[in-house]
């Protein structure tokens, strides 16, 4: 029987309309690893194509098994890096295979440990309520940008207590995170640097790094020096060789920001959306433990991970060649029917929920304790002393098919709690 043609869900264009939950079901149900063409997007050249994952299943299978499933060979991004610079984006654990990946973990690991995390509980709630209440304060006509407001910065300086940086400094990784994550989005990022040929460079390429790198071994210095109990005093002194210290600064400060900074508009638009599902959060029956998991799982902070095959393959039926890209969708695999009842009814009450939103295996986010932190706490406080979320305009997504961003939220901040 003919299952039609694949639909595409690789432009990044599509994601700024909303995340396409019909195409994705519609490869579930007929195409499980599907063909997809890379076309020229945005001035970005065009690619030799991937596989695209979409059960949950198959996405878990391939994040678990990093033996056929690379995350070396080509790195970790559907568009294929100047193979020049592959040796330089080798050196962080997040294009890394084990054992090497894991060396690397547990040195980070040992920096980041729940009873740290946890210790910033105080702090990180004071910031919430601090942050939505000038924001409430501050609103004209009773609404406000809740991205630009609250959940950016709420995000960055959390993150830049728990490394340890400067305040004067923190202004430098939003700017960086911004330039590396929304490459695809014509307004959210500043205009491409081009390289000699005239063509963009890629935003993890060495020519764009070097003045994070170079601030990750000030900072790391400085520490020695003057150490803290904070993560960089950690990796400081941890013996890492100059290249290792630098890329686990770059991966703690992307994806360390734009995981909450991703997650946070994301869950309080779900709960604007749903005015219900709102209520029963606001009023205890929904435990917010699995109120969080349930608001990642409707919006993952990721919505894709490359992999490359390192042997010819199948899977689900499908014949892999090695070389091949193979890319799982995140936002897919979570509104899987075959592991989700109703997967498009947000249910704050949802168990079991294995969801993939922070991945699965060994690449498994490393910092998820502290996002689900941030993320209980900044619904918490929004509960105790704001009116239930109500879109005050429309969102605007992030252009992108990678990153689940939201880049304006307008949401009512003044009224009386209900």
């Amino acid at each position: 029987m003919d299952q039609g043609p694949a639909p595409d869900v690789f432009d990044p264009r599509l994601y700024a309309e909303g995340v396409p939950y019909d195409r994705y079901r519609l490869l579930r149900d007929r195409h499980p690893v599907a063909w997809q063409s890379e076309p020229e997007v945005l001035g970005w050249p065009a690619g030799p194509g991937f596989w695209a994952v979409t059960r949950h299943a198959d996405v878990v299978r391939v994040l678990r098994d990093h033996r056929t499933y690379s995350s070396a060979l080509g790195a970790t991004q559907i568009r294929d890096p100047d193979p020049a610079d592959l040796p330089f984006l080798r050196r962080t654990m997040l294009n890394q295979d084990p054992p090497e990946h894991g060396t690397l973990r547990r040195t980070v690991a040992r920096a980041f440990t729940p009873a740290r995390v946890d210790a910033f509980a105080a702090r990180v709630r004071g910031r919430a309520r601090t942050l939505l209440r000038a924001a409430r304060d501050g609103a004209e006509d009773g609404a406000a940008d809740l991205v630009h407001t609250v959940t950016d910065t709420y995000a960055l300086l959390n993150l830049t207590d728990l490394l340890g940086v400067p305040a004067a400094d923190r202004g430098l990784l939003l700017e960086w995170t911004v330039r590396i994550i929304g490459y695809q989005d014509p307004e959210d990022a500043p205009a491409p640097l081009l390289g000699p040929d005239g063509k963009p460079l890629n935003p993890r390429s060495p020519a764009l790094l070097g003045e994070m790198f170079a601030y990750a071994r000030e900072l790391a210095a400085h520490k020695r020096a003057h150490p803290g109990d904070d993560v960089m005093t950690t990796l400081a002194l941890a013996g890492l060789e100059d290249a290792e210290l630098e890329m686990f600064f770059f991966l703690l400060t992307v994806a360390g920001n734009d995981t909450v900074r991703s997650a946070a508009p994301g869950g309080l638009l779900a709960l604007a959306r749903d005015p219900d599902a709102y209520a029963g959060l606001a009023d205890g029956r929904a435990p917010s433990d699995r109120a969080v998991e349930e608001l990642l799982r409707v919006h993952p902070p990721v919505l894709s991970f490359r992999r490359t095959a390192a042997a010819d393959t199948e899977l689900a039926g499908q014949r892999i060649r090695a070389g091949d890209k193979v890319v799982v969708f995140h936002a897919s695999a979570n509104h899987d029917e075959r592991v989700f009842t109703d997967p498009g009814r947000l249910d704050l009450g949802r168990a079991p929920n294995p969801h993939v939103s922070f991945g699965d295996g060994p690449h498994v986010c490393l910092g998820a304790h502290f996002a689900r932190l941030q993320l209980r706490v900044l619904y918490e406080e929004w509960i105790a002393a704001m009116p239930a979320p109500e879109l005050a305009g429309p969102p605007r997504r992030l252009v992108s098919n990678f990153i689940n961003g939201i880049t304006r939220l307008p949401l009512r901040v003044s009224g009386p709690r209900r």
